[in-house]
């Protein structure tokens, strides 16, 4: 899979040996049909498959095509809500059953990483939460209380502590939490489809789904090319659905966000940010990340676009920011800049819906994917062979059309680029 470097940019560039799959010709039965080969279809394919279950899937592009090639590769720890905030939205039981699954899931994404031999640049040493002023701090002070009072080993560091771990005096402290760490994001996808497809998955690529329709107590899926039967769907289209389901794209809001990579940086700058590989990102409304691939290379992201107008003023910003946060970065220069979309809900919580007979999605991760994704695929795939909605721990509900999506989404961007052009203009304080 070659890009366009905006895409994809530095993970298809350094995710090696791409998965191989034909697109679906003639007619197929299955148990279970996936659509989407992503984290959440790939994971759902591979536990039905290691379960026993005759699952296909099918990916209208390539596999990690979407948010799950584009993505930071951080592999967080539950939402970005606070645990309290979950539970206001959802009640207490549902609520804190859903911190408990997705606080665990670097546990799921790192297991998987390690049972299959998944080359994905793997660190899990944990993730900074950096405070970029003293209300960003005071907000961190209440998601170590909440966290810890459910035994997440999460700890506040003041900047005396976290500027080491950091690589920076930029920030009034940072919240450590160990459960979580970063990943290669193309790479982990790739390696999701070889474990699947070794455990007898069937995966086909380059096959979007037209058309689908219940016909004789089972579904029918329709491709340019081929025909799908099966008694089940998951369906597993995130900020990219197209064709058949392109209409779900109402369902969400338009949230972009994009990522600029150095070179590798000369080894003893590299060893001075972020020494511990820790994944960073910050408190900011519009925040900003910061991570370290395993060639040295400092990638810094943030809300916006990198196509036409947004690419000069976006990288300026990038430019400002490494100058500003990581001041022993000299000559500052680029190999890549990308972007993707997030898929994001108004209240910051993802959707679970029956869309039919035996055919379920769950979408909207907020820009939390990794974990969530795995997570959600394999709780799917045992919802299929089971039937028992308690499996998922969100609230059934219909889809429904965010009320001025496109406004939402442009006003965004609109403000993230105004953001952008006055930020670290000046000091921080």
């Amino acid at each position: 899979m070659k890009y366009d470097d905006v895409t994809h940019g530095l993970w298809d560039k350094t995710a090696l040996n791409a998965p191989s799959f034909d697109s679906i010709k003639g007619e197929h039965k299955a148990d279970v049909a996936i659509i989407g080969g992503g984290y959440t279809g790939l994971s759902a394919a591979l536990h039905l498959a290691e379960e026993g279950s005759d699952a296909l899937l099918l990916e209208a592009q390539d596999i990690g095509f979407g948010g799950a090639g584009r993505n930071v590769g951080l592999v967080n720890a539950g939402l970005w809500l606070m645990p309290e905030d979950v539970i206001a939205k959802l009640g207490k039981e549902i609520g804190e059953e859903l911190i408990r699954v997705l606080g665990a899931s670097p546990d799921l994404v790192f297991r998987l990483i390690e049972k299959h031999n998944i080359d994905c640049e793997a660190v899990r040493a944990g993730t900074l939460h950096c405070a970029d002023c003293s209300g960003g701090y005071r907000a961190l002070e209440q998601r170590e209380a909440q966290w810890q009072k459910r035994g997440a080993p999460v700890t506040l560091l003041k900047r005396e502590a976290a500027a080491p771990l950091i690589g920076s005096n930029s920030f009034m402290g940072a919240l450590l939490d160990k459960r979580a760490g970063t990943v290669q994001p193309l790479a982990y996808a790739y390696g999701l489809a070889k474990a699947a497809h070794n455990a007898g998955a069937k995966i086909y690529t380059k096959s979007p789904v037209t058309s689908i329709s219940r016909d004789n107590n089972q579904w029918k899926l329709i491709t340019p090319n081929g025909v799908v039967k099966a008694k089940a769907v998951i369906l597993a289209v995130q900020g990219y659905a197209d064709n058949a389901f392109k209409d779900m794209q109402q369902n969400l809001i338009p949230f972009n966000y994009f990522q600029f990579a150095t070179p590798p940086l000369p080894e003893d700058i590299s060893k001075t940010i972020l020494p511990e590989r820790h994944g960073a990102w910050d408190t900011n409304l519009v925040l900003s990340s910061y991570r370290i691939d395993k060639a040295g290379r400092l990638i810094v992201g943030s809300v916006g676009q990198v196509d036409n107008m947004g690419y000069a003023l976006h990288k300026s910003w990038a430019q400002r920011t490494v100058a500003k946060v990581f001041p022993q970065v000299k000559n500052i220069s680029f190999e890549h800049a990308w972007y993707g979309r997030i898929a994001m809900t108004t209240d910051h919580i993802p959707r679970f819906h029956i869309l039919g007979p035996d055919f379920i999605t769950v979408t909207s991760y907020n820009g939390r994917g990794i974990g969530p994704g795995s997570v959600f695929g394999k709780l799917m795939a045992s919802y299929i062979k089971s039937g028992d909605k308690s499996i998922i721990p969100l609230p059934l509900s219909e889809p429904s059309k965010v009320f001025m999506r496109e406004f939402r989404g442009l006003f965004y961007e609109v403000g993230a680029r105004i953001y952008h052009t006055a930020q670290r203009r000046v000091s921080f304080f």
